[in-house]
């Protein structure tokens, strides 16, 4: 039964897939191009492949994840989600990722970008500061006030729209090169399974926010019938524009150049309108970067000031509290701080594969889930069902292990590396709940 304390059900299809269009597109499409060919060894194949591939993987993961965030509608997503399903450890291991590695990995990436970005007009050595002054800035506004937050948020989304828009439509228009875009797949003396593993894994982080859907279903019309139709449409929509987009880069500037610019968005716009045209294209790109930082750090606070709530953070009780505006400004500067750090490697591209293979781990545990669940509790009502079941929770849990393996053996040992300290800091975790878990 419905009682004053639900929220109201007034979401439909469209406002839906509206909303996931607007949590996934963010900076990825701008930088992404540089990380893909420089994987592929400047071939467009297989970069253009991997973007449907990871439009696929991500439709098949969220059309699964759903169903978990449904049938547990509780505060904390895969934290809940693991801990109910599995063990406490298990969900307790979830957040601390989150809070320790994938928010702060993003936030830090975000930073590094825009210092990079600025870096340009001011000088290559005030990049890193300047991206550490953009963390601190994003900090200091978060903790006035979820109003200033949000209303950078909106800034920001528009900002990312209108680079979009000019780059896809005057690519196609003005832009010269009739190369093929599907030869070849890889370039000479490339690894096929190393190189599908590093470009998915950058798609993916473009893709990422398809997370974001099951926490709308409790103020939709009908989640069961509209939630699996918002999902398919809303991540066709963004495979499609982020298709049509890196098409529109190729027919401006060839693969083999894009591998060498850090700055794909800018470098094509450049091309395209001039040094002016391409100075307003890139401020936008910049705002759009900094409003993702800003989400990321919106979100990755909550989660701290979450499990600071239930004492399972060192330092609960600061970390719990709330300023007079409030918001949990510790947990803002513990996610601000620790993004700090990391930003101190200067790599955007190492940064944010790292949040994407932490998070996929639990991803791919959070898809068990659903098997685990219609085995143990066949009889819960479940308002919405995955389609297709088994095949496709199989098909997004077999897509997270391949990212998986791909990191740990296929990609080289730089990436190996990157894995093996992610899983190493995500593994601290385990003292650091029981220690938590006996004080309480």
């Amino acid at each position: 039964m419905e009682t004053k304390h639900e929220m109201k059900k007034n979401l439909g299809f469209m406002t839906a897939t509206s909303i996931v269009v607007g949590c996934v597109i963010g900076a990825g499409v701008f930088f992404k191009p540089y990380a893909i060919y420089q994987a592929t060894g400047g071939a467009p194949g297989l970069g253009i492949l991997a973007w449907v591939l990871g439009g696929l993987i991500s439709i098949f993961a969220a059309l699964t994840f759903s169903e978990v965030a449904i049938l547990i509608p509780k505060t904390g997503g895969m934290v809940a989600y693991l801990s109910d399903t599995f063990d406490d450890r298990l969900g307790f291991l979830a957040g601390w990722m989150q809070v320790i590695i994938f928010y702060p990995a993003f936030l830090a990436g975000y930073g590094v970008k825009v210092g990079s970005e600025l870096g340009e007009w001011i000088g290559p050595q005030y990049a890193l500061p300047v991206g550490i002054a953009v963390i601190v800035l994003l900090v200091a506004s978060n903790c006035l006030g979820s109003r200033a937050a949000g209303g950078l948020q909106i800034v920001s989304t528009a900002c990312k729209l209108i680079p979009l828009i000019l780059l896809m439509v005057f690519g196609f228009v003005r832009g010269q090169s009739h190369a093929p875009v599907l030869s070849p797949l890889v370039g000479e003396g490339v690894s096929l399974g190393g190189a599908l593993g590093s470009t998915l894994l950058a798609v993916l982080f473009a893709f990422e926010g398809w997370t974001n859907v099951g926490t709308i279903a409790g103020e939709m019309k009908h989640p069961g019938r509209d939630l699996p139709r918002a999902i398919v449409s809303g991540v066709c929509i963004i495979m499609a524009v982020y298709l049509v987009i890196n098409i529109a880069y190729l027919r401006v500037i060839p693969a083999d150049e894009l591998m060498r610019l850090e700055s794909p968005a800018t470098a094509v716009a450049t091309k395209l309108f001039g040094s002016s045209g391409g100075l307003l294209i890139k401020i936008g790109i910049i705002i759009s970067v900094i409003g993702a930082g800003n989400g990321f750090l919106m979100s990755g606070s909550r989660v701290a000031y979450q499990l600071a709530a239930q004492g399972t953070l060192p330092g609960s009780r600061q970390l719990s509290r709330l300023n007079d505006r409030r918001v949990p400004a510790n947990a803002i500067l513990l996610v601000g701080l620790l993004a700090c750090v990391y930003s101190l490697s200067g790599e955007f591209d190492l940064l944010t594969d790292l949040g994407v293979f932490s998070c996929w781990i639990f991803y791919t545990l959070t898809f068990a889930c659903v098997v685990r669940l219609r085995r143990l509790h066949p009889d819960w009502e479940r308002k919405y069902r995955v389609p297709l079941y088994p095949v496709v929770p199989a098909l997004a849990i077999l897509s997270g292990l391949f990212v998986i393996f791909s990191q740990l053996f296929l990609s080289g040992t730089r990436a190996t590396i990157m894995a093996l300290c992610s899983v190493g800091i995500t593994l601290v975790g385990l003292p650091v709940y029981y220690a938590a878990k006996k004080k309480r």
